[in-house]
């Protein structure tokens, strides 16, 4: 039946066509035939009438429906009951279905106007799953793609999703990548969707080719750019060897931005193309340029509608004469600066506009810089937003306008430093300048964003004696969204370790005033993993208070008070009855026996801070300048009088290259005499130490004067002739710490010179900041020693004083075995004298004591790793003194949360 009323609906023109013939046929053949017709009319009409009929449609039913309700699909189609069910209608019906994107297939079937529409659902997506992509992680493709699981499965979404995944893969450089999608059928009309992804090779710029450059080499011009083509010696470190179309259209920037400080105003780049290689894996890009001609200044003045600036004597000013070669960027740099003088005036909105003139003729160019009139303005409101957990005055009080002041573009610019250098917020923090409420009024908003403030540090470093050196610390900077800082730092390594708690308020009840506490407990080991009769070990526990009080913006002075107790200790091994009076005495290692003891230092401080940088986290520009000033002898056992000094200065060269210098100096003396010949005023607790960390290339107390104890050793050529004298090499390559005694010094001066390197934006995403750097610094001036030199050897004594002799060890026979015993008896029993016990074959040697400074240099890298900062500096002695103790790598990484 279905066959036939789709045939019935087809056959009406055929049954018109055969109406007209017969009646043809009925006028040829005159009357008999009209007769035949007129007895054939009702026949035909009564089946015109059925076609008709049949052709109404009476009910509309649909099958295979399984999550869709029947009326929710029929309400899809434009079709119903009582319509004229035609072929047109029945694809329209099917149109209207596919058009929903919820059914995999549809089809109409009409049985004498009864309507059948069967459909079978699109599947319900169950999971999405990606294979192969390995370079992008899924959390950052699925956000990207509109399939979803309980979605409904539809081949255009799955379309439009392999595109936006090959487009991800193109942005990253990767434009072989493809993508192949597959559907795995389940239970229930559920399906998994699998993107098989091949992320092929990253597209690299394999060349780049400059056409039309005649004043300037390729090179010269590739150097501007961000992209870089492939094959360079560094390539490998930077990212910008990838093709990116955005970074295409920024390099014409550049091109352009250099050819106009060079003087060429008519430059353009006629085009930049670039093609993909047969390949699909790498780009060659060609620029094709038209330089122009050179031009030079013309007249160049200053036009002033602005009351407090006097034109001639800004055009005086103008860093550009006439004559000098166009540099667009001077322009640009002077249109900042005048803003910026107009600002310090108040004009927060000053519009300083260049108006050019160009002279073809004779190839000049007439600059005017017009400052247009403007209100002074005022600050009607300081706003800040974006804190969650810093507190509002902790930011407002950086600030070095208040509303109600005039503008000042220097003083906002101050407290962008300012906000910035607290460490708690985004870096490059700028204040808004929005127009307020009149013209002149403005609105300053502070939009920050918080960063993570609390921070887990781990250090490690590797010595040649101390082996692994561990730290770790806890601190939070901006404890309770208050800008308090609250620390817990641990350290430990084979001689030494040390635990502190400090806490600071930087405005004591919201008062420009500072004020500080730590407490402290460091202790100093000569080897942790020694016995017990030969260690040495100094211990001091202490507590520092401290407040600062502001003297200028930059300036400021801070007053301590710090109490250490001291106790020095050493092995039994030190101690002995070696005078015979009945009393031990500490003579072995002289220099460590002279700080044995408990002792109390109460110590008053000050110390006057200069700091004009643009970040103490991480400084760009600007000089620090600190001295501080330390009398001990208030009270306590300890007198001394020490002065420190240390200042750097930071600047920008240019291109993302940020050089350093820092120094810093001490210097110690003592207000008592010990009057002890052979030992120095200031105790060894007391005097400076220079090494790592402060100085890289050397171990920590690797620097400076020493006395070193050096063996006198059996001749292996010649066991019964004289011994011969261990060399320092040897000593330090047997890590033998306990005959090697740091003395420190009275004064001492250290330099560093540092170039951080900008690498492409790759690494630089990455957190990579290299640097090279070079220190040179010396630790000096202590009284010499009184040394001892025993080439012979001594007779040695036991821990009561006692000498000691060797008593041979008979066998059972009686007869000597070759062995001897150490004995306080200086004969045997028959009266035969015993050979006196002969030790300590040692010289001692002093070693370091010299102004004369030690260089160092290396390479050092600065990585925003996972884990946290990480730092690893490698580094070359190129001048030492003998004695000094050196040290090649050493690293530290840390967290923050």
């Amino acid at each position: 039946m279905t066959g036939f009323a789709t045939a019935a609906g087809k056959t009406k023109p055929r049954a018109a066509k055969l109406v007209a013939g017969l009646l043809a046929g009925t006028i040829m053949g005159g009357m008999p035939g009209l007769a035949l017709a007129q007895d054939a009319a009702p026949e035909t009409d009564q089946a015109s009438a059925a076609v008709e009929q049949q052709a109404v449609v009476r009910s509309i039913a649909v099958a295979g429906a399984q999550r869709l309700e029947p009326q929710t699909i029929l309400s899809y189609i434009r079709l119903r009951p009582g319509d004229v069910y035609t072929n047109a209608a029945g694809d329209q019906v099917i149109k209207d279905l596919y058009a929903t994107e919820l059914f995999s297939s549809a089809s109409v079937t009409n049985e004498d106007g009864n309507v059948v529409i069967n459909v079978v659902e699109n599947p319900v997506i169950n999971r999405i799953i990606l294979e192969g992509n390995d370079r992008i992680k899924n959390d950052k493709i699925l956000p990207e793609i509109r399939l979803a699981p309980r979605q409904i499965f539809t081949r255009s979404k799955v379309r439009a999703d392999v595109a936006r995944i090959i487009e991800l893969y193109k942005r990253q450089g990767r434009f072989a990548a493809t993508v192949e999608p597959q559907m795995v059928e389940l239970s229930q009309n559920r399906v998994d969707i699998v993107f098989e992804i091949d992320e092929g090779p990253k597209s690299k710029v394999r060349q780049i080719n400059i056409i039309g450059n005649e004043q300037f080499s390729d090179g010269d011009l590739k150097d501007e750019m961000v992209t870089k083509q492939t094959g360079g010696l560094l390539s490998f470190l930077s990212s910008n060897t990838s093709y990116d179309p955005d970074r295409l259209a920024f390099d014409q920037q550049n091109l352009r931005s250099f050819y106009l400080t060079e003087g060429y105003a008519d430059f353009r780049v006629v085009s930049a193309v670039a093609e993909l290689t047969p390949d699909k894996e790498d780009f060659i890009i060609t620029y094709v340029v038209e330089e122009g001609e050179r031009y030079k200044f013309g007249d160049v003045e200053v036009r002033s509608e602005l009351r407090d600036f006097d034109s001639s004597a800004m055009t005086g000013r103008l860093p550009m004469s006439t004559g000098d070669w166009y540099n667009a960027k001077q322009v640009e740099d002077t249109v900042e600066q005048m803003t910026d003088l107009a600002g310090t005036f108040g004009y927060a909105f000053a519009d300083v506009r260049p108006e050019f003139t160009r002279n073809p003729e004779d190839l000049t160019m007439d600059v005017t810089f017009v400052l247009r009139e403007a209100p002074r303005v005022y600050v009607e409101r300081i706003d800040v937003n974006g804190n969650t957990l810093t507190q509002d005055k902790v930011v407002r009080r950086e600030f070095r306008v208040a509303e109600g002041d005039a503008f000042n573009s220097l003083a906002i610019k101050r407290s962008e430093a300012r906000i910035g250098s607290l460490g708690y917020f985004q870096e490059n923090f700028e204040i808004t300048q929005v127009e307020g409420s009149a013209p002149d009024r403005v609105i300053l908003e502070a939009n920050i964003e918080e960063q993570p403030t609390g921070e887990l540090q781990l250090s490690a470093g590797f010595s040649s004696l101390e082996k692994f050196v561990l730290a770790g610390s806890i601190r939070q900077r901006n404890f309770r969204g208050r800008g308090q800082t609250i620390g817990l730092s641990l350290n430990y390594s084979r001689f030494s370790k040390s635990a502190q708690v400090s806490f600071s308020e930087p405005y004591v009840f919201d008062r420009n005033i500072s004020m500080g506490a730590d407490i402290y407990h460091r202790e100093y080991d000569n080897d942790f993993y020694a016995s017990e009769l030969n260690r040495y070990k100094q211990a001091t526990t202490g507590l520092q208070l401290r407040a600062g009080v502001p003297l200028t913006e930059y300036m400021s002075a801070i007053a301590s008070y710090t109490l250490n107790f001291e106790d020095v200790t050493v092995g039994t091994a030190y101690f002995g009855d070696f005078d015979g009076d009945g009393v031990d005495e500490c003579t072995q290692s002289r220099f460590i026996c002279e700080a044995v003891g408990k002792r109390t230092s109460s110590i008053l401080g000050f110390t006057l801070n200069y700091d004009s940088l643009n970040s103490r986290l991480r400084p760009t520009r600007g000089e620090s300048i600190s001295t501080t000033a330390e009398f001990a002898g208030l009270g306590g056992d300890v007198k001394y009088l020490r002065m420190r000094s240390k200042m750097g200065k930071w600047m920008p060269l240019g291109s993302g290259f940020i050089f350093s210098l820092q120094a810093e100096g001490g210097w110690i003396k003592a207000l008592e005499d010990r009057g002890t010949p052979g030992f120095d005023d200031v105790r060894l607790t007391d005097r400076f130490q220079l090494g790592e960390p402060q100085f890289r290339g050397f171990d920590i107390r690797g620097v400076g004067p020493r006395v070193v104890r050096l063996q006198y050793q059996i001749n292996p050529d010649d066991p019964s002739g004289p011994r011969i004298l261990q060399t320092l090499e040897d000593l330090r390559q047997n890590n033998n710490r306990n005959f090697d005694d740091a003395l420190g010094g009275r004064a001492y001066y250290l330099g560093r010179a540092e170039l951080e390197i900008p690498l492409g934006s790759g690494a630089q995403e990455m957190g990579l900041r290299p640097s090279v750097w070079l220190d040179v610094g010396s630790l000096f001036a202590v009284d010499r020693p009184t040394l001892v030199d025993n080439p012979n050897g001594e007779q040695l004594r036991n821990l009561a004083g006692d000498l000691l002799y060797l008593q041979p060890v008979l066998n059972t026979d009686g007869e000597p075995t070759g062995q001897f015993l150490q004995t306080t008896n200086a004969a045997a029993e028959d009266g035969t004298p015993y050979n006196p016990a002969i030790g300590n074959y040692y010289k001692e040697v002093f070693l370091g004591d010299s102004i004369s400074p030690r260089i160092t240099a290396g390479i050092g890298v600065n990585w925003n790793s996972p884990f946290g900062p990480f730092r690893i500096d490698v580094s070359q002695v190129i001048k030492k003194q003998r004695g000094d103790d050196t040290k090649t790598i050493s690293f530290n990484v840390g967290t923050q949360f």
